[in-house]
């Protein structure tokens, strides 16, 4: 049995920084993880990159010779990726074992993991080949200002969730740049009657049988729950891949791996 992450998120939310300290965080810790770019129109990386979707297909190339434009372009590499998910795929994961551990550093175009099938088939694909996946969905914490952007961003989290039907973990991003955490700390774990009466406040009285329909779904999908991020500290870093982790039951199943070695050597 393998595992997975699956990082996702609005563009700029910070998916590769979390992959890069990421990666810094297990050579740290003696902990094997290997990262794979997911993402057709990438060009530069912080870490080592296990696997390449660019090696299948890139977006510059799409672009030139089919005279598509960047959103266009990356929906028809990600369609490419899926029509060789049995070859192309199915060939890369053929080198990793039953235990390794896989994060994927995802595109930041929502419609790919809210609208297009392309990363739930592909997280099927994963799932056939023995993998426990996690969806890890990164939001900017600049972005949990008052509740109206919260309740978006919940929305957008839950569209992911319920179009790719994984574990689910919600994590506060680029905590390190925000000046004012008391603002952010209250939509952490808020409660619901207080985000109604909130919202309430900020909209007009047509709005509320909307508003509270919004914050059951909210509370009742247990999205007011986010984990905070601040890359900065290791320990924030830890809990989180603690309770990614937690969720796919990272090394409950493993077994003891024995080191071949000659009968020569000591």
């Amino acid at each position: 049995m393998g595992y997975a992450q699956l990082v996702i998120g609005p563009a700029g939310s910070g998916k590769s920084t979390y992959c890069s300290s990421l990666n810094r965080h297990c050579e740290t810790v003696g902990r094997t993880m290997h990262i794979v770019n997911l993402d057709p129109a990438a060009e530069n990386f912080d870490y080592p990159v296990a696997m390449d979707i660019r090696e299948l297909i890139s977006l510059e190339d799409v672009m030139e010779e089919l005279g598509l434009g960047p959103n266009g372009g990356l929906i028809y590499c990600m369609e490419h990726l899926e029509e060789n998910l049995d070859d192309w795929l199915t060939e890369e994961l053929d080198n990793y074992l039953d235990d390794d551990y896989l994060v994927f550093d995802c595109p930041g175009q929502i419609e790919l993991f809210s609208h297009v099938p392309v990363l739930r088939n592909f997280v099927e694909h994963l799932k056939r080949k023995g993998f426990n996946v996690c969806a890890v969905y990164m939001l900017d914490s600049q972005f949990m200002t008052d509740v109206t952007k919260f309740i978006s961003g919940c929305m957008a989290s839950l569209s992911a969730m319920v179009q790719l039907e994984l574990p689910h973990v919600n994590i506060l991003s680029k905590m390190d740049l925000v000046s004012d955490k008391k603002n952010i700390e209250d939509f952490l774990n808020p409660e619901p009657r207080a985000l109604l009466s909130e919202l309430n406040q900020r909209m007009g009285p047509q709005f509320a049988k909307l508003n509270k329909s919004l914050i059951e779904l909210v509370d009742d999908y247990s999205m007011v729950s986010f984990v905070p991020l601040d890359l900065r500290k290791e320990r924030s870093i830890q809990y989180v891949l603690a309770q990614i982790d937690n969720c796919i039951q990272y090394g409950e199943d493993a077994d003891v791996k024995v080191k071949d070695f000659d009968a020569d050597d000591d």
